[in-house]
C-alpha cells in the first residue's frame, strides 16, 4: 500500500488533508516536519503532505527553511479548510465546559467565541493531540478545539461546529515526492510552478533577478523572503508563479533569472487547485 507521511497526530488538519487527497492510502503520522521529509526521501512514504500557509495565520516559517535542505520535488497543492469543531467527553454538556484546550494558533481563531461562553482556553501542542488528551482524562467539565475526523478517532462528542470566529480559514498544503511529475503539460490544465533562489546583498538585486517575468508577462503569484545558512549576507527567495516551464515566456523568465540570481532550483510544475478560481485566489 503507497502511504503519505504528514506532521501531527492522528486526527490533525494534516491528517485531514491526506485523507481527502489519498484517501485510500496509508498514513504515517510523524513527530516533526523534517521527519516527515525524510521518511521520503529514505523511501519509507510515497509522498508528504505539508502545510506551507494558512489563510489567518500566514506561513508556517519552518517550511521555507526546510524546502532548500531536501531533495523533494512538489508534485500537487491542496487547499483544506479548516473547520474547528468544540468537543467533549460522551454525556457532556456545553454547559457543563469550564476549560477547552488545543493549539494556541486555534484558541486564538476561537477567542471570541470562548469569551461568549466564560470558557477559560489552555494551550495545548497541537489540536488532535488535545482531543487524544481528553479521551484518556476522565473530565467532564474540559473540551477541546480540534477537527471531525479527531472527534472520531478519539470517541469524542461535537458540541458545536464551525467554533472559529471567523469562516473561511483554510490552509493551503503542498505534495512532495522524490520523482518530478507534470514535466510535461497537459492542454487546458493551469499550472504553478515553485522555485527557490538566492540573490547577493547588493542593490537592485532582487529588481534585475524579477526583471524577466515582467518583461515576458509572467504572473508571479507569491514571493516569500527568508534567511538561511546561518548569515545574514545573502536572501533567499521561494516563488511561485503562473505557468510551466515547457511555456516559452516562462522558460525565458527563468533563463533571465539564473543570470542574474544564483542557486536557483525548479521545485515542481503541478496544477493549479481548483480552490483558486472559486475564489480568485490568483
Amino acid at each position: 500500500m503507497n502511504r503519505v507521511a504528514y506532521q501531527g497526530t492522528g486526527g490533525a488538519y494534516s491528517h485531514m488533508a491526506c485523507t481527502q487527497v489519498f484517501p485510500d492510502w496509508e498514513h504515517l503520522a510523524c513527530e516533526d516536519f523534517l521527519s516527515a521529509f525524510d521518511l521520503v526521501q529514505k523511501g519509507f512514504a510515497e509522498r508528504a503532505m505539508i502545510p506551507l500557509e494558512n489563510s489567518t495565520a500566514g506561513r508556517v516559517e519552518e517550511i521555507y527553511r526546510l524546502i532548500p535542505r531536501t531533495q523533494l520535488f512538489i508534485t500537487r497543492e491542496h487547499f483544506e479548510p479548516v473547520n474547528h469543531c468544540l468537543l467533549a467527553r460522551p454525556g457532556a454538556r456545553l454547559e457543563d465546559i469550564r476549560s477547552v484546550s488545543s493549539h494556541p494558533q486555534a484558541l486564538a481563531q476561537c477567542h471570541q467565541r470562548l469569551v461568549n461562553l466564560g470558557i477559560k482556553a489552555v494551550a495545548a501542542v497541537d489540536t488532535a493531540g488535545a482531543a487524544k488528551a481528553l479521551a484518556a482524562s476522565q473530565s467532564n467539565d474540559s473540551g477541546a478545539i480540534a477537527s471531525r475526523l479527531a472527534a472520531e478517532l478519539y470517541g469524542l462528542e461535537i458540541l458545536q461546529e464551525n467554533f472559529q470566529d471567523v469562516m473561511g480559514n483554510t490552509t493551503r498544503f503542498l505534495v512532495f515526492s522524490r520523482e518530478q511529475e507534470h514535466e510535461l503539460p497537459q492542454p487546458q490544465v493551469r499550472y504553478i510552478t515553485s522555485l527557490i533562489f538566492a540573490v547577493r546583498n547588493i542593490p537592485a538585486a532582487l529588481y534585475k533577478a524579477l526583471g524577466g517575468f515582467a518583461t515576458n508577462g509572467v504572473n508571479m503569484i507569491k514571493l516569500e523572503s527568508y534567511m538561511d545558512g546561518g548569515t545574514m549576507e545573502a536572501s533567499h527567495f521561494h516563488l511561485d508563479i503562473h505557468g510551466h516551464p515547457a511555456d516559452l515566456p516562462v522558460a525565458n523568465a527563468i533563463e533571465e533569472l539564473s543570470y542574474f540570481a544564483r542557486e536557483v532550483r525548479l521545485l515542481g510544475s503541478y496544477p493549479a487547485h481548483g480552490y483558486r478560481t472559486r475564489t480568485a485566489f490568483v
